[in-house]
């Protein structure tokens, strides 16, 4: 099955992760490779990820859409993370956005950059009208992520932060620097 939905940033491409891929994953990284068109990092699937695996290789077209999708670096055609969307959107038109990049290419604005172009697609899609995300409290990188995409924290618990981003709030703030990602 081919996942024609290809989302294309300054430096990243973005592609559903299509469902034999995620079968493969993670004992055939060479055929996970090859179906997914790039060379993965040593550092991908990260280890919460695999448990999301089983449901991204049984997912149909339009469900894997709302799954996993993976983060490829332009210049050199490697996976570096993967974002996406913890299910379709519900009666509320709600989606929960997650995202992670590998070690070695973190502090780059590679989630900034990703996040926002997967908002700006789900915009356009029919029944998506709320975003919401989660990390922990001392993530800083990802809290500055969300708050650089226009998501405002509605609440703390446990140790988590949660988010929300309206349809027609923000989300187009300009990347950072490599400055203010320090």
């Amino acid at each position: 099955m081919i996942l024609t939905t290809q989302l294309s940033t300054e430096r990243l491409v973005l592609n559903p992760l299509p469902p034999a891929a995620a079968a493969a994953l993670p004992d055939d990284r060479q055929g996970a490779s090859r179906i997914i068109g790039a060379k993965l990092s040593s550092h991908w699937p990260a280890s919460d990820l695999l448990d999301v695996l089983p449901m991204q290789a049984a997912a149909g077209p339009e469900q894997a859409r709302y799954g996993v999708w993976v983060i490829i670096e332009r210049e050199s055609g490697v996976v570096v993370g993967d974002i996406g969307f913890l299910g379709p959107p519900g009666p509320e038109e709600e989606v929960e956005v997650g995202y992670s990049i590998v070690p070695d290419r973190r502090r780059r604005g590679y989630a900034t950059e990703a996040a926002r172009a997967l908002v700006a697609w789900a915009r356009e899609q029919p029944g998506v009208r709320v975003f919401v995300a989660e990390c922990d409290e001392h993530n800083q990188a990802s809290v500055q992520t969300l708050e650089r995409l226009g998501f405002s924290r509605t609440a703390k618990a446990g140790g988590r932060l949660r988010w929300r981003l309206g349809r027609d709030d923000r989300a187009d703030r300009q990347p950072a620097t490599p400055d203010q990602l320090r």
